[in-house]
């Protein structure tokens, strides 16, 4: 297969995708490193997540920078451009080598002559780089955040709004959950330090694993065999605080890839369904089920609806990872910030209370129900289970921390915090029928 030289045209493609078409950059970024060459793939991904950390400001500069607009078929050059000025910026690229390579994408995407156009707006940049800076310095381009996400965030936490905004700007670690149905905690760890893997446990649960740096699945002792799996500590949070029992019937709802399943089944001898609405995701699950050889009932259909599950069955315990705006994660997927609008929020939270309010009455009297979000909006959170505690007389408030009351109810990680993902947590009891 003819694999592309040049990295900085796919990353510009990517880029029209994330930003003028509204795809993830999940679904984008495989297929363009599937056109470099394989050790060009990582610098590609390093450009195309760079450039959404910090989009605001290279696109303010850019529009700075260009005299008129690009428009139609020639919009991909303006995110050429932008490329070009991350890598100018934050990259340990030589300058010289970063624009000539940013350029010569100009050929590769079929329309040499704007390489006069690219090579001026780059230069002007080196030159005048500060001036221009300081021209476009304003809120969303100094903590790269949307307007609207940004106003929300300091009405939700007026105290520590920009640590919140700045800690989605730091890269993602890595974390590992020993899946001690396959081997020993201890057995683990000797592998991890014959392989000079550098970790910590930093967590009370020390199944929780974060490596000091990323590594390749296949690096790590023991993937194949299900020794274990990749879950930030957040969401390895989930399993734990649902406590399950040998001989439950448990629900995981909105399971996909699955992570929160098998740690479920690592924990005790129970019967799991797994239910999600996407049934591509829910292939993921049996893959990961398979790996870790584990065994769970796998069901496709919306939550929402209640008749995807049996009326006649009833759960011991609910896990329910709702569908939600993801913002607890903004540093493992940047593009979130682009592709979320404000007016998904309240969409989100009307889907969460219809899936909350229809998976209740699955739940036995004396289950318990632990609902979950990666987002660190209230409107999702602490709003959406207070809500729900005032209206629904069968439900009690299970606290997981001292603080919380009915009026503000969960436990809230916010993003950095232990170096974990930003994530809620609320535990429910269904008192009676």
């Amino acid at each position: 297969m003819n694999k592309t030289k040049n990295v900085r045209a796919e990353a510009a493609k990517c880029l029209v995708g994330v930003l003028d078409k509204g795809l993830s950059l999940s679904d984008v970024l495989p297929k363009a490193q599937a056109n470099v060459a394989p050790k060009d793939a990582a610098l590609l991904q390093e450009i195309c997540f760079g450039v959404m950390r910090y989009f605001p400001k290279y696109d303010a500069i850019t529009n700075l920078l260009l005299s008129k607009k690009l428009k139609g078929k020639q919009r991909i050059f303006h995110h050429l451009i932008i490329v070009g000025l991350y890598q100018i910026d934050k990259m340990r690229i030589p300058e010289h080598a970063a624009v000539a390579e940013t350029v010569q994408a100009t050929v590769v995407l079929k329309a040499p002559g704007l390489k006069g156009l690219v090579n001026a707006c780059l230069r002007n940049f080196t030159r005048n780089k500060e001036a221009l800076e300081n021209k476009t310095d304003n809120l969303v381009t100094q903590y790269s955040h949307p307007g609207w996400f940004i106003k929300r965030i300091q009405a939700a936490y007026p105290d520590n709004w920009a640590e919140v905004l700045e800690q989605n700007l730091e890269r993602s670690p890595m974390w590992l959950r020993v899946h001690t149905n396959n081997v020993s905690l201890e057995t683990f760890i000797l592998e991890l330090n014959k392989t000079n893997i550098e970790f910590e446990q930093p967590l009370e649960n020390k199944t929780s694993i974060l490596l000091s740096k990323p590594s390749p699945v296949e690096a790590i002792p023991g993937f194949e065999q299900g020794w274990f799996t990749v879950q930030d500590g957040a969401a390895q949070h989930a399993a734990l605080l649902l406590e399950p029992k040998d001989g439950d019937l448990i629900l995981d709802a909105c399971a996909a890839p699955g992570g929160k399943t098998c740690h479920i089944l690592d924990l005790a001898t129970c019967d799991v369904v797994a239910a999600d609405i996407d049934e591509t995701r829910l292939e993921r699950v049996s893959q990961n089920l398979t790996r870790l050889n584990e065994h769970a009932e796998i069901i496709c259909g919306d939550l929402s609806d209640p008749s995807v599950i049996d009326e006649s069955i009833q759960f011991d315990r609910i896990l329910l990872d709702a569908p939600c705006s993801a913002t607890g994660v903004i540093r493992r997927h940047p593009d979130i910030k682009w592709l979320r609008r404000n007016e998904d929020i309240e969409a989100l939270a009307q889907l969460q209370q219809k899936i909350l309010e229809t998976l209740w009455q699955k739940l036995k009297p004396g289950g318990i129900m632990l609902y979950a979000t990666c987002s660190v909006l209230p409107e999702e959170n602490k709003q959406q289970i207070a809500q729900f505690l005032q209206k629904t007389d069968n439900a009690k408030l299970i606290k997981i921390d001292n603080s919380e009351t009915n009026e503000a109810p969960g436990w809230q990680i916010l993003p950095g915090q232990l170096n974990m993902d930003g994530f809620y947590y609320c535990r429910l009891m269904k008192t009676s029928d």
